[in-house]
């Protein structure tokens, strides 16, 4: 006596034809308005019934989909005897992976700084977290971070890691971090920009400059790697470097009394470089922070 399994059906109806493709009516019937699936025949109830080879679509369908090829490429791969056609769409698929896969190592390094960083500083750029590094610099304040932020989108990261050597500098030194306070404290009493103690306090600030470039090359940091030269205005005599004009565009909250000091220190920190080098300097840097400005080094213009 023998025992026979009752003969498959030649078709299956949408939900077992999803069920067994591993995908979804949806997706079948989204296949079918966009003709990557040919409409099957359809049963005395009216619905759709596919077939083995429908079923053999639908799976390489979703391989493809799985290695990444859009629907409208999907076509291009499986038509018969296109060869170049096809190799075409998947060289430009592997180009595209690769941009994304590199777009998430940078991705996934952002996230290993902001962890080691345990901060916002981890956000910034690699240029400026190896300089905090180096300086063992202790948590920046929140202005501090904003003004690296600014710097690195206006100014590029080179001129954000200098940036960063000045406020790395005061989270360490206690002596230049109460200076810089007492500074900022002065300015921001003074209301008349022609007021005479503006004028000596630029001249503080200037002298403030220095000593955080001091602190900074005793450090071990090179400004020669990360700031562009410094020229003389031969109008002014003052001090400009690259990048002015996009920082000028900047909304800032700058007082007349902080700006003219700003302006004050460039001309003397203009001045001293004309007289050690000639107009063309080769200088590095303008003043950390002058008159209290929430933008950072190297604002004076």
């Amino acid at each position: 006596m023998t025992s026979e399994a009752p003969l498959p059906h030649p078709t299956v109806k949408i939900g077992d034809a999803a069920a067994l493709a591993g995908t979804t009516p949806r997706a079948i019937r989204h296949y079918h308005q966009t003709g990557l699936l040919s409409e099957p025949r359809r049963g005395a109830d009216d619905r759709r019934r596919y077939g083995y080879e429908d079923i053999v679509r639908l799976l390489w369908i979703r391989r493809l989909r799985e290695a990444g090829l859009g629907l409208d490429d999907i076509p291009k791969v499986l038509t018969p005897g296109d060869h170049r056609t096809r190799r075409t769409v998947l060289e430009d698929l592997d180009r595209g992976l690769a941009e994304k896969e590199a777009a998430v190592r940078d991705q996934r390094e952002v996230l290993r700084r902001l962890l080691r960083a345990d901060s916002d500083a981890g956000l910034l750029s690699p240029a400026v977290g190896d300089v905090l590094d180096r300086l063992g610099a202790g948590p920046l304040r929140p202005d501090e971070l904003d003004a690296l932020l600014v710097t690195e989108r206006v100014l590029g990261s080179a001129q954000a890691a200098l940036q960063a050597a000045g406020f790395g500098i005061l989270s360490t030194d206690g002596t230049l971090r109460a200076e810089q306070d007492r500074l900022d404290r002065a300015a921001a009493a003074l209301t008349d920009p022609d007021d005479p103690e503006v004028v000596e306090l630029a001249a503080q600030y200037l002298a403030h400059h220095q000593a955080m470039e001091e602190a900074e090359r005793a450090a071990g940091i090179d400004h020669d790697r990360y700031a562009p030269p410094v020229a003389v205005d031969r109008e002014t005599g003052r001090a400009r470097w690259p990048g002015i004009e996009e920082a000028a565009r900047l909304p800032s909250d700058v007082t007349p009394v902080q700006l003219r000091i700003a302006e004050l220190v460039g001309t003397m920190y203009g001045e001293q470089l004309a007289r050690e080098n000639g107009d063309a300097c080769g200088a590095r840097g303008l003043p950390e922070r002058p008159a209290g400005s929430s933008t950072g080094r190297r604002e004076a213009g």
